[in-house]
């Protein structure tokens, strides 16, 4: 067996809101305004820059061919968070080095594309600059297929959507990275299945997503969303089982019944006749990270190619 790609997993970093009352009065109308309320009451004590930091100087340390942020940059879609979550984008990496999918969050509004999340275009390009939903981007044997949950809805609700056109997208882009023999990442915010709460925070679409899996496979599923560490599996084509992995807010401190934050190394290799993963779980305990669980998950229905 051989190391062949290295990357981390993060999502819902939440970049904090201003100290004071950000923006202007009428942009906090609407779900801003409860979003607002809820940061203020409680979730800046969860979200907590100085974490995120020490997450991201933790990651600093390893060895890393590619990053992936699974959504949830911001917190109420105003514009200015928008363009303050690009200049962390920059920081964090380059665009061929960074991987982001939207999440909820970044839609609680609809934005104009070019002053909302468009600013992060960069990070969610196809190779050759092609815009649009799913992105593929191929880093050595893996093929990163990111694709958009976030939608705008109504107060009270975190759903996300995937939608018919896209979803036929994935497929194909699917069926192309698999006839091509990689190892296929997907990147979502929403997770394709129903877990650790109801139909006010699931995919809208769960159901169609997970037809598309099961006929096209995909060797990994990758999300964010309910702050959770989660681990389960799909089924794919044929007896094959598609592993979907979740991961915590990549800012929370441990706070009542929230997880504190955690990031993953994975790493890909290839066996002969399939794939190997390996999986090195970093959480934030007593002030610092460290390696709170490994674990690997073995394919034998495709190789490297």
């Amino acid at each position: 067996m051989r190391q062949i790609l290295s990357f981390a997993h993060f999502s819902d970093p939440h970049l904090p809101l201003p100290s004071g009352r950000p923006g202007r009065l009428r942009d906090l109308a609407g779900k801003r305004l409860l979003g607002y309320l809820s940061w203020r009451r409680k979730r800046h004590g969860v979200h907590r820059p100085d974490v995120l930091a020490a997450l991201l100087a933790d990651m600093s340390g390893h060895a890393l061919d590619h990053v992936v942020v699974t959504g949830d940059l911001v917190n109420i879609a105003l514009p200015d968070e928008f363009e303050r979550a690009r200049a962390w984008l920059e920081q964090l990496g380059t665009p061929d080095g960074v991987s982001v999918v939207p999440g909820n969050h970044d839609a609680t509004v609809a934005m104009p594309w070019q002053t909302g999340i468009g600013l992060w275009q960069p990070w969610m390009e196809s190779d050759g600059g092609g815009a649009g939903f799913p992105f593929v981007r191929v880093r050595g044997p893996v093929a990163f297929i990111g694709v958009s949950t976030a939608v705008p809805s109504p107060p009270l609700l975190a759903i996300g959507t995937v939608g018919r056109d896209q979803a036929a997208r994935l497929a194909e882009a699917l069926d192309r990275a698999g006839r091509d023999g990689l190892f296929r990442v997907v990147l979502m915010h929403h997770p394709p299945m129903m877990i650790h709460g109801t139909a006010r925070t699931a995919l809208t679409d769960r159901r169609e997503v997970q037809a598309v899996l099961r006929r096209c496979g995909a060797e990994l599923v990758l999300h964010g969303h309910h702050h959770r560490e989660h681990l389960g599996y799909l089924p794919g084509p044929g007896d094959a089982a598609i592993p979907v992995i979740g991961v915590p807010s990549a800012s929370a401190a441990a706070h009542g019944h929230t997880q504190p934050a955690r990031w993953i190394r994975f790493t890909v290799a290839g066996l002969e006749g399939g794939w190997h993963l390996g999986a090195e779980v970093r959480g934030f305990v007593e002030g610092g990270f460290q390696t709170t669980s490994r674990f690997a998950i073995g394919y034998e229905a495709r190789a490297a190619a």
